[in-house]
Protein backbone atom coordinates (compact mmCIF):
# COMPACT_ATOMS: atom_id res chain seq x y z
CA UNK A 1 0.00 0.00 0.00
CA UNK A 2 0.82 4.03 -0.75
CA UNK A 3 1.88 6.49 1.69
CA UNK A 4 -0.43 7.58 4.08
CA UNK A 5 -0.90 11.16 3.97
CA UNK A 6 -0.29 13.23 7.08
CA UNK A 7 -2.14 16.34 8.02
CA UNK A 8 -3.05 18.74 10.90
CA UNK A 9 -5.88 20.52 12.06
CA UNK A 10 -8.30 21.88 14.95
CA UNK A 11 -10.65 19.63 16.52
CA UNK A 12 -14.34 21.32 16.11
CA UNK A 13 -16.49 18.89 17.25
CA UNK A 14 -16.62 16.30 19.76
CA UNK A 15 -19.57 15.20 20.29
CA UNK A 16 -19.57 11.89 18.55
CA UNK A 17 -18.44 8.58 20.57
CA UNK A 18 -15.23 7.80 19.44
CA UNK A 19 -15.20 10.30 16.30
CA UNK A 20 -13.92 13.98 16.29
CA UNK A 21 -14.27 16.39 13.11
CA UNK A 22 -10.73 18.69 12.37
CA UNK A 23 -10.89 21.63 10.51
CA UNK A 24 -7.50 22.20 8.41
CA UNK A 25 -7.13 25.32 6.58
CA UNK A 26 -5.02 26.30 3.71
CA UNK A 27 -3.98 28.56 1.14
CA UNK A 28 -4.97 28.55 -2.35
CA UNK A 29 -4.61 31.16 -4.82
CA UNK A 30 -7.65 31.83 -7.33
CA UNK A 31 -7.43 30.38 -10.84
CA UNK A 32 -8.85 33.71 -12.40
CA UNK A 33 -8.01 36.33 -10.14
CA UNK A 34 -4.65 35.43 -8.13
CA UNK A 35 -6.34 35.94 -4.98
CA UNK A 36 -5.43 33.86 -2.74
CA UNK A 37 -8.30 32.26 -0.49
CA UNK A 38 -8.37 30.45 2.68
CA UNK A 39 -9.98 26.73 1.96
CA UNK A 40 -11.46 24.95 4.68
CA UNK A 41 -11.67 21.14 4.81
CA UNK A 42 -13.65 19.22 7.82
CA UNK A 43 -12.50 15.42 8.33
CA UNK A 44 -13.96 13.03 10.61
CA UNK A 45 -10.83 11.16 12.33
CA UNK A 46 -11.75 8.03 14.61
CA UNK A 47 -10.51 9.04 18.54
CA UNK A 48 -9.79 5.56 20.31
CA UNK A 49 -9.78 6.64 23.67
CA UNK A 50 -11.79 9.83 23.52
CA UNK A 51 -8.76 12.08 24.35
CA UNK A 52 -9.19 15.06 22.29
CA UNK A 53 -11.47 18.02 22.66
CA UNK A 54 -12.93 21.00 21.15
CA UNK A 55 -9.72 23.41 20.66
CA UNK A 56 -7.24 21.01 20.72
CA UNK A 57 -4.38 21.13 17.63
CA UNK A 58 -3.91 17.29 16.35
CA UNK A 59 -1.82 15.63 13.62
CA UNK A 60 -4.35 13.20 11.92
CA UNK A 61 -3.50 10.22 9.58
CA UNK A 62 -4.71 8.43 6.34
CA UNK A 63 -6.32 5.25 6.98
CA UNK A 64 -8.74 2.32 6.31
CA UNK A 65 -12.59 3.61 6.09
CA UNK A 66 -13.73 3.27 9.57
CA UNK A 67 -16.98 4.40 8.83
CA UNK A 68 -19.44 5.68 5.82
CA UNK A 69 -17.44 9.11 6.10
CA UNK A 70 -14.62 7.89 8.36
CA UNK A 71 -11.29 7.43 7.05
CA UNK A 72 -8.72 8.71 9.13
CA UNK A 73 -7.33 8.48 12.66
CA UNK A 74 -5.95 10.39 15.07
CA UNK A 75 -1.99 9.94 15.94
CA UNK A 76 -1.59 12.80 18.20
CA UNK A 77 -2.23 15.67 20.40
CA UNK A 78 -0.09 18.58 19.37
CA UNK A 79 -1.57 21.54 21.72
CA UNK A 80 -4.79 21.45 24.49
CA UNK A 81 -7.42 24.12 23.53
CA UNK A 82 -8.58 26.35 25.90
CA UNK A 83 -12.24 26.76 25.17
CA UNK A 84 -14.81 27.76 27.12
CA UNK A 85 -17.31 25.34 28.28
CA UNK A 86 -20.09 28.27 28.13
CA UNK A 87 -22.95 27.58 26.08
CA UNK A 88 -23.40 30.53 24.01
CA UNK A 89 -27.28 30.63 24.93
CA UNK A 90 -26.41 31.47 28.17
CA UNK A 91 -24.21 34.20 28.13
CA UNK A 92 -26.52 36.97 27.90
CA UNK A 93 -29.33 35.68 30.36
CA UNK A 94 -28.28 38.44 32.96
CA UNK A 95 -28.23 41.15 31.28
CA UNK A 96 -31.83 39.75 28.91
CA UNK A 97 -33.55 39.35 32.30
CA UNK A 98 -32.15 43.11 33.63
CA UNK A 99 -33.61 45.16 30.32
CA UNK A 100 -36.91 43.24 30.18
CA UNK A 101 -39.37 44.88 27.86
CA UNK A 102 -43.01 44.97 29.54
CA UNK A 103 -45.40 43.01 27.54
CA UNK A 104 -47.48 44.43 24.80
CA UNK A 105 -50.64 44.90 26.95
CA UNK A 106 -49.24 47.12 29.16
CA UNK A 107 -47.37 49.46 26.47
CA UNK A 108 -50.99 49.33 24.96
CA UNK A 109 -52.86 50.61 27.63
Amino acid sequence: MGTQRVIQGTVVSDKMQKTVVVSVERKKKHRLYHKVVTVTDRYKAHDENDNCKLGDVVRIQECRPMSREKRWRVIEILTRGDVADVAPETIGRDLEKETQVAPKAEVQA
